[in-house]
């Protein structure tokens, strides 16, 4: 039996693990292995990118900041928590704003260590990183629009950590060659952003009664519903761009299973977007894209199994 003391210490350390959102970063760190076995270097081997120290400090140091961000991210809504997520809200308060800070603080200081010890890149890198979030999050998330884009933009950040390391890596007269590759990064980082940008409006109306009430000037409480519906299903349409250039320029092998699948659950997202009105509708939609991103991570596999095995470049057609 745990003694009232240790069942608090348990749920305090919950609380924290709900706070840092400990169940993102597993999927994060996975979609960075991913995503550097096959599209960032589909050219080494599976095994030696999985044993590059450097590259594990890398994703390593990006989870911590990330951790960091979601906890600063907590301290700042706190308040509107309470109206959209109640019971979330309640056990996060279980750990005192106090100890978020100390923790949120240890957590970059290992970061600049770690990011110094990689390279004078990464330390300035990580530390841009780490003042956009606080800035995100004490500033720039109460304005509409841009808060929304620098939302998305900082969930791509830790992919182009990866790709400024193996850039780096490249002698000067094998970077012409990696042309093409770049695209088809841009390509995918594209509809990431996408997708994580309509996430971010879908939040804002399902959030709309705490954007309110504590005064965050996001585009549901500014213009209504109608107009962000709008300005959503433009960002659907848009991401049309990047799935054609993947699918019909570029070579991304089984993987174009996942982005037809993707063009019909939009479809289908968009027209239960114009029927939605409740908080519960739009929970919906939320998880709809939630869906599709994890899915995403895991469908880099199909690109080309075999990398797994052995290093291949990707072949790319035009």
């Amino acid at each position: 039996m745990f003694s009232r003391k240790n069942r608090l210490l348990a749920l305090k350390i919950i609380s924290l693990f709900s706070v840092v959102r400990g169940y993102n970063i597993p999927i994060i760190i996975l979609a960075q292995y991913l995503s550097a076995i096959f599209i960032l270097a589909p050219e080494i081997r599976a095994l030696d990118i999985l044993l590059d120290f450097n590259l594990f400090l890398i994703v390593f140091t990006s989870s911590l900041t990330i951790a960091s961000g979601y906890i600063i991210n907590n301290f700042y809504d706190s308040k509107k928590d309470l109206i959209n997520r109640p019971n979330k809200s309640m056990l996060d308060r279980l750990v005192s704003q106090s100890t978020k800070l100390k923790v949120y603080f240890s957590l970059n200081f290992i970061v600049a260590i770690i990011a110094w010890f990689i390279s004078w890149r990464a330390l300035l890198f990580f530390s841009v990183y780490i003042f956009l979030i606080w800035f995100y999050s004490h500033k720039i998330k109460r304005y509409p629009l841009i808060g929304n884009l620098i939302a998305a933009l900082m969930a791509v950040l830790p992919f182009f950590a990866i790709l400024l390391y193996y850039y780096t890596k490249l002698p000067l007269y094998e970077i012409e060659s990696y042309k093409s590759q770049f695209m088809v990064i841009f390509a995918h980082a594209t509809f990431l952003f996408l997708l994580l940008l309509i996430r971010e409006m879908i939040k804002d109306l399902e959030n709309i009664k705490g954007d309110i009430a504590d005064n965050y000037q996001t585009i549901p409480v500014l213009y209504g519903e109608q107009t962000s519906k709008k300005i959503i299903t433009l960002l659907t349409f848009l991401t049309l761009f990047p799935i054609y250039i993947l699918i019909e320029i570029y070579d991304v092998g089984y993987m174009d299973i996942y982005f037809y699948s993707s063009l019909i659950i939009l479809i289908f997202f968009l027209m239960y977007l114009w029927k939605s009105s409740t908080k519960i509708q739009f929970l919906i939609l939320h998880n709809v894209l939630k869906f599709l991103i994890v899915s995403g991570v895991f469908c880099i596999v199909l690109i080309d199994p075999n990398v797994l095995w052995h290093g291949k470049k990707l072949l790319l057609s035009f």
